[in-house]
């Protein structure tokens, strides 16, 4: 039998193993390329105005949305929940990447930006539309969100009466974005919310109660 083939099958293997290597290193990158999907979180710390910037200055958040939620009535409108008969609270909805940023984290600035020890609304804006409320989307958002509550008073750092931390952990309903002129004010309007914020008093609330 000839000899002569042999060098074309081999040739023929050779590249045959190339291009199912090529495929299967192709398939490993695209695995472990794909991180995991986006969540969301939803909290209510009174004015959603406020809330905005802490969340949008972390690494991980990839959108922030000021709404209402928690109430019984459709669509409301700014006017609406602002009348405070709708049930509903000015809410912020989080998106963020859990590869970046975990929803503890979340957790952790939501607290150092509000009142939790207020159960009239929050800073100058009183009434149940600005309560603080942590709106779980999930069971293990739930545990979290509990845990981290009972963590605020076994440290024992906050001036907690006999009331106890006012705010609530509530399933989440339907969220209902905001007005557009509402959506990231702290930057279409920089002088007014800076103003509207030293005139809260919530700057100067925080510190006392978190520090500086």
């Amino acid at each position: 039998m000839s000899d002569a083939p042999l060098p074309k099958v081999a040739s023929t293997l050779k590249h045959g193993l190339l291009s199912l290597s090529c495929i299967l290193a192709l398939l490993t990158f695209s695995v472990g390329s794909h991180g995991a999907e986006p969540q969301k979180a939803v909290f209510a710390g009174g004015c959603f105005w406020c809330m905005e910037p802490p969340f949008d200055a972390l690494d991980g958040v990839l959108n922030t949305v000021s709404g209402y939620t928690g109430g019984h009535v459709p669509n409301p409108d700014y006017k609406e929940v602002s009348s405070g008969k709708t049930g509903h609270t000015e809410a912020l909805e989080v998106t963020y990447d859990p590869d970046k940023v975990s929803y503890e984290k979340l957790l952790e600035v939501f607290w150092r930006n509000i009142d939790p020890l207020d159960d009239g609304g929050q800073f100058c804006d009183r009434g149940n539309q600005y309560r603080s409320e942590i709106f779980y989307l999930t069971p293990q958002q739930k545990a979290a969100a509990e845990k981290s509550k009972q963590q605020l008073i076994d440290d024992k750092k906050l001036p907690i009466t006999d009331a106890g931390i006012a705010t609530r952990i509530t399933q989440a309903a339907v969220f209902y974005p905001a007005e557009d002129y509402h959506q990231n004010y702290y930057q279409t309007n920089p002088k007014r919310f800076k103003f509207y914020k030293w005139n809260c008093g919530r700057q100067k609330r925080l510190d006392e109660l978190w520090g500086e």
